[in-house]
């Protein structure tokens, strides 16, 4: 897609960055699944694990990369395996839309030194989003710590996301894995089905002006 010669006039934002979210809307708030299911790599074979997850997903003020005009939800996701109180997985990030294209991406960030960008398009009343990440690609990538490239490298992401007629909404996410010592490469999968909590709160300039409205 080609990009404009002015690189650096801004769009004018709305203040509420709930109204502006396209497919994210759907997901702001916070939402549990109990039914996760998670199959890894261990030494003696694959290994499937049952899992509830909670994650939270806040709107934030709109963003702009000179004319690029972004709205979207901060997230974090606490993991937790069924037979731990440790846990399991943590991460965190932001799903972004671009209104203008249809561009969404999810960013990425856990404590094992591993982050990244996926990206894909969707209308904005679309009920399923699909976005890829691939090693070794500088728009929509994946980094990883020496280590991990050594042992568990990281060469593709992908997550799809339903958005069910009940509400919910459930994701697969595969990672193709190098393991260290293995032939051939393995598919590591997640999934889960998520139920609201709780409702979103507004973005800070919304709640901002908001107040100033207030009697």
């Amino acid at each position: 897609m080609p990009f404009p010669t002015d690189i650096f006039t801004e769009q004018d934002a709305a203040a509420d960055t709930l109204t502006h979210l396209g497919p994210l809307r759907r997901m702001a708030g916070v939402w549990e699944g109990r039914d996760g299911v998670d199959i890894n790599p261990k030494a003696d074979g694959p290994e499937r694990r049952r899992f509830s997850e909670r994650i939270e997903l806040q709107p934030i003020d709109a963003q702009s990369n000179g004319p690029q005009l972004l709205y979207g939800l901060r997230y974090h996701t606490r993991i937790l395996a069924s037979d731990e109180e440790a846990t399991f997985h943590d991460q965190t990030g932001y799903w972004l839309w671009e209104p203008a294209t249809g561009l969404v991406m999810q960013t990425l960030s856990i404590p094992r030194g591993q982050v990244a960008i996926a990206a894909g398009h969707a209308a904005a009343d679309a009920t399923e989003l699909v976005l890829n990440a691939r090693r070794g690609e500088t728009g929509y990538g994946i980094c990883s710590t020496a280590f991990l490239e050594y042992a568990f490298r990281t060469d593709s992401y992908r997550i799809q996301v339903v958005f069910n007629a009940d509400g919910s909404w459930s994701y697969v996410l595969d990672t193709a894995l190098v393991v260290h010592g293995r032939p051939e490469p393995f598919l590591h999968r997640d999934c889960n089905t998520l139920v609201k909590v709780a409702e979103p709160r507004p973005n800070p300039l919304a709640q901002l002006q908001s107040a100033r409205h207030d009697p």
